[in-house]
């Protein structure tokens, strides 16, 4: 076997290990923008229940797109799960604090990992230019290899 066609080998296997790392990057994107859409709209909620007064009439998701009406008891007060199902009471400002935080964490890890996408993505286009030439180069071989066998045979 020539080095180029282990070159190529080598290059074949680098593309299929960089190609799943660019999909699990992918997924791992689309979990984290699903993360901060669902903190964005909590947030916004928030915002929205800073204004309301106590005995609000209120519409609450139970999923499925149907709701529950309800009235807000305590205004200043809300529960915000902190992980690990765990889940504490806290005011309005606080719970507010919290979902900023999150979400600015939440983009800071967006950032990295398309960061991570564009080296891999780079990185695999790079590959595939290699392998296209080392393709022709073994090609070109192959056909010369073939025409001095069948002159030779003559």
């Amino acid at each position: 076997m020539s080095s180029d066609e282990k070159a190529f080998r080598r290059l074949a296997v680098e593309l299929r290990i960089l190609e799943g790392t660019a999909e699990a990057l992918q997924s791992r994107i689309g979990l984290v923008n699903a993360a901060l859409t669902e903190l964005r709209v909590a947030d916004m909620t928030l915002k929205g229940l800073e204004k309301e007064s106590k005995d609000a009439s209120l519409f609450v998701p139970i999923g499925g797109g149907s709701y529950v009406k309800a009235r807000l008891d305590s205004p200043d007060k809300m529960i915000v799960g902190v992980g690990a199902n765990i889940a504490v009471e806290k005011t309005i400002k606080a719970a507010k604090e919290k979902m900023e935080t999150r979400i600015t964490e939440l983009e800071k890890t967006r950032t990295s990992l398309q960061q991570q996408m564009t080296q891999v993505i780079d990185k695999v286009q790079s590959n595939r230019s290699q392998l296209q030439e080392l393709t022709r180069k073994l090609n070109k071989g192959e056909r010369q290899t073939s025409v001095r066998k069948t002159e030779n045979t003559s």
